[in-house]
């Protein structure tokens, strides 16, 4: 029976057009005005030309991708159809559905094939890095050691040929299943036919053709393989090892010639009603594979190698070390021996007293508790961590520790409070490291709001609208002032007058605003005016993503008071997961050492063999301008890049002396370097392969905790210097042993910016690793029963990092003693433990520490019991001291800060008085 069509049916089809533009609308609408507000913020910052970079190779990509899907997988489809001898799906030829037999095809088919094709594009656009580098490649002028090619043919070069590959792959894979789909529903491919008459004719040909293609990628991929050999995980270490040279090589070569044979006999077969060849072909081609791919270089391995090992993997291993040392700029570490003398007394720490003032006394994580008690004020505001710097104050070069005072938040969830009003962070506070006042609190350089200076550093402009904890996004120049800062009982006004932000002055920016935010009340608002100004994307990493998104970027942020400015300084890296022979970061020994010692997840994410800190970039606090400063200019991938984004970039000579002077080598890079140090400061192959001299990172004890020792910086004198620098230092320790056997120094003063430094000690003699004296000083009766008894008495005790300390080839060793009451949260430093050689001291100050180590004082280890100072010193001092002590402690109670510095300067100066006489 003949199913009959309807008489009449409704006549939807000129509902398609309106329809599907409506679809586009809403699908395109948004992308639209949010590039429109996109290119006017990066007009608003100066770099217009990097957004129409970015977003015409994004484009390119994206478009390029969905044209060429569109036409592929549309031509295989008309193809499909055409070759065809049934008019109608087959399918539904008998049911119900019979009507729509031959009218489904023509509305569903271009549907699906725009979103295939749609999802092809999204998954390409990503695409856009990987084709500016490889059409701006440099050369790294090294060559690998198996093939001898240059090193930029792996970075730049190979993931592109791999990326177009796998995209042809994905290509030719999706227009034969629609091809296919379109003969099985058209019942072109019957499999009740047998075997041999599945399919035949023109619609054979056709798909035996996209056959063919995808052998003949299949081909291309083993051969782009042969280079993937030289990132080998299989061998004993990274990179291509004697089983992938001698066996995986050949087997791939092997593959890659069966993979063009293959393609050869599906054209062969393709106007042939035969089957028997490519099935032939194919089962050649799955045996050759197990046998030559899987089988061979299994029986190499385990049968060749296993065997002798060491003496097969020698040359792989000696590419593994030298590739490694280069990609993570270990090949350039300057090792020296440092054989510690027992000779250091007064007179050698009087010589070294820049290193000895600079000693750092106060640990972040207790001095950050102390900022917050002492110097929040207010619920909305919070220091987020404290950074480390140095600074020349009243003529000296001073190691200071600061932290900038954020707006963690409007105290009211209110429109005008959260995006009007509570606009902005207020000033820092900074400290030096080693001043503590009689109450064992930090001493402060920098305070307050408005600021208070007592040195000769001033903040001009201490507002903060750009940050780490800047998350939303807020509008300047509007009707009702800012909220500047508390002022007694009433609040400070402000109004913005910098250059950050971008113009929403117009009802047309509002308009595109309020759309792009989905907030309303920027479209109904009357508080806006032409001068209005609206600053969003203003936390720090955030920012620069945007603009930088080829950048992984430093953990640790840090504030910089540059010319009365706050300065925003982040380090960022380029890197590479590409470097033949090297050892990716997190596969080495101990590889969550890097995690524990809290290097960010976005510069681990992904993986890379290869890293360079090439870039600092600088973000103004107060109107959010970027600086991206090259740092390392002989970084291949940063001169790609410099191509590419011609005005991006600046050199260093173009910064000016007092922001550089704030540049220091960046904690992740050197925590990770250190990380493939502990294996790859070993030269010989032998004792590497044995793994006879493996180091690790020395432990310390925090809060009850064992946890690894940080990397922590220092202003000292180096061994062979005539001055005091600013460097980062971290010790090591033998596997499975405690005490110290080598200590690693980055340098960064500018003439020696980023030279590394290894000083190692004899091995025949032993010295204290940070584990070890840790038990010396709980060992030592007097500091242990004082310690107890501050814990008995319901104080917490807290200890500090213990810091090594070298000086005129010898070791200090010193640990900061803090009281926490049960019921408080103001951290006192209350104690320092110094140890030299076989002697350990606990006394109130760092200055009679190191008198009691290098003096004529005879005390006992914690100072108590001896004779007071009073019957030794004039008493007039004395009596002096009571008296500034005094009015020093009635000038803190009553809130006058500055009155406070003043009267501990004064003590300060009649101590040292007393100390001399």
């Amino acid at each position: 029976m003949v199913t009959k069509r309807p008489n009449s049916t409704p006549n939807w089809r000129w509902l398609v057009p309106p329809l599907a533009a409506v679809i586009l609308i809403l699908i395109f609408s948004g992308t639209l005005v949010h590039l429109t507000t996109e290119a006017w913020w990066f007009s608003a910052i100066g770099f217009s030309d990097v957004f129409w970079t970015l977003l015409t190779w994004r484009g390119v990509t994206w478009i390029g991708s969905f044209v060429v899907f569109a036409l592929f997988l549309g031509l295989n489809y008309w193809f499909a159809m055409r070759v065809t001898r049934y008019s109608t799906i087959r399918l539904l030829e008998n049911s119900d559905f019979s009507f729509y037999a031959d009218r489904a095809p023509k509305y569903i088919a271009p549907i699906i094939i725009f979103f295939m094709s749609l999802s092809a594009a999204g998954a390409s656009v990503t695409a856009w890095d990987t084709l500016l580098k490889f059409f701006n490649a440099t050369d790294f002028n090294r060559s690998d050691p198996i093939y001898e090619r240059d090193i930029g043919f792996y970075i730049f070069e190979l993931p592109f040929y791999e990326g177009l590959q796998d995209w042809l792959f994905a290509l030719v894979l999706t227009g034969l299943l629609v091809a296919t789909t379109v003969y099985t529903l058209k019942g072109t491919i019957n499999f009740n036919r047998g075997w041999r008459q599945i399919i035949y004719g023109e619609a054979k040909a056709h798909l035996f053709l996209l056959l063919a293609g995808l052998a003949f990628l299949i081909a291309f991929q083993f051969w782009l393989q042969r280079y993937d050999l030289l990132y080998s995980g299989e061998g004993v270490v990274s990179g291509a090892g004697f089983t992938d040279i001698h066996a995986r090589l050949t087997a791939l070569t092997a593959m890659g010639f069966m993979g063009v044979a293959l393609a050869v006999i599906f054209i062969a077969s393709a106007g042939r009603n035969t089957l028997v060849l490519p099935l032939t072909g194919i089962g050649l081609y799955l045996a050759i594979y197990l046998l030559l791919y899987q089988g061979y270089p299994n029986f190499q391995q385990q049968f060749v190698v296993e065997p002798n090992e060491l003496a097969k993997e020698k040359p792989y291993i000696e590419h593994n070390i030298a590739l490694t040392r280069e990609a993570y700029n270990l090949d350039t570490v300057e090792r020296e021996n440092y054989p510690v003398q027992g000779t250091l007394d007064r007179a050698a720490v009087a010589n070294n007293q820049g290193t000895i003032r600079n000693i750092r006394l106060w640990d972040y994580r207790p001095l950050l508790t102390t900022y917050g008690q002492l110097q929040e004020f207010r619920p909305y505001y919070n220091f987020a961590d404290v950074d480390i710097d140095r600074y020349n104050i009243n003529d000296s070069y001073r190691q200071v520790m600061l932290s900038p005072r954020e707006l963690s938040g409007a105290p009211q969830n209110r429109w005008i409070t959260q995006r009007l009003k509570y606009t902005h962070g207020y000033g820092l506070v900074m400290s030096p490291v080693n001043k503590v006042t009689p109450q064992g609190l930090p001493e402060l350089f920098i305070q307050d709001i408005p600021p208070k200076s007592s040195v000769d550093l001033e903040v001009e402009q201490p507002r903060i609208y750009y940050g780490q904890e800047t998350n939303d996004y807020i509008f300047t120049g509007m009707v009702e002032n800012e909220f500047d800062y508390p002022q007694g009982e009433d609040n400070a006004s402000n109004r913005y007058d910098g250059k950050g932000g971008v113009d929403i002055g117009s009802l047309w920016h509002r308009l595109l605003y309020a759309y792009d935010l989905g907030s309303l009340k920027i479209l109904i608002s009357s508080q806006f005016q032409p001068e209005s100004r609206i600053h969003y994307d203003r936390d720090i990493r955030e920012r620069i993503n945007k603009v930088a998104p080829f950048l992984r970027l430093d953990s640790d942020p840090y504030i910089a008071l540059v010319n009365g400015r706050l300065k925003w300084i982040v380090d960022g890296y380029t890197v590479s997961n590409s470097y033949p022979y090297s050892e990716p970061a997190a596969t080495i020994n101990n590889a969550q050492a890097i995690l524990q010692q809290g290097i960010n997840q976005q510069l681990l994410a992904g993986g890379f063999n290869y890293v360079r800190n090439s870039v600092k970039v600088v973000v103004d606090a107060y109107d959010g301008s970027l600086q991206f400063v090259v740092v390392d200019e002989e970084d291949p991938l940063i001169q790609t890049y410099q191509k590419i984004f011609p005005n991006l970039f600046i050199s260093r000579e173009e910064v000016s002396p007092e922001l550089e002077s704030h540049f220091r080598y960046p904690l992740d890079l050197f925590q990770i370097q250190t990380q493939m140090y502990l294996e790859y400061h070993m030269s010989n192959p032998e004792v590497f392969y044995n793994e006879e001299d493996l180091w690790r990172f020395p432990t310390e004890s925090y809060q009850g905790n064992q946890q690894l020792v940080e990397p922590y910086y220092m202003t000292m004198r180096l061994p062979n210097s005539d001055r005091e620098e600013f460097v980062l230092i971290l010790p090591f320790t033998p596997v499975n042993k405690d005490n110290m056997i080598a200590w690693m120094a980055a340098r960064s003063d500018r003439e020696n910016y980023g030279k590394l430094l290894l000083y190692e000690f004899p091995k025949q003699e032993l010295i204290y690793g940070p584990s070890q004296i840790e038990a010396r000083i709980d060992q030592t009766p007097e500091i242990s029963q004082q310690l107890s008894l501050w814990d008995q008495q319901g104080s917490r005790v807290i200890r500090g990092n213990l810091l090594v300390i070298p000086i005129e080839n010898a070791l200090l060793y010193v640990e900061p003693i803090y009281l926490r009451a049960e019921q408080g949260e103001l951290p006192q430093l209350k104690r320092v433990v110094m140890a030299y050689g076989d002697n350990i001291v606990m006394r109130p100050t760092l200055e009679s520490a190191i008198a009691a180590l290098f003096g004529e004082e005879k005390a006992s280890p914690t100072g108590e019991g001896q004779p007071s100072s009073e019957t030794t010193l004039p008493e007039n001092l004395v009596q002096r001291a009571r008296k500034v002590y005094e009015q020093a402690q009635d000038a803190a109670q009553a809130g006058n800060w500055g009155k406070y510095g003043e009267k501990i300067k004064e003590l300060e100066r009649i101590l040292d008085q007393l100390n001399q006489e």
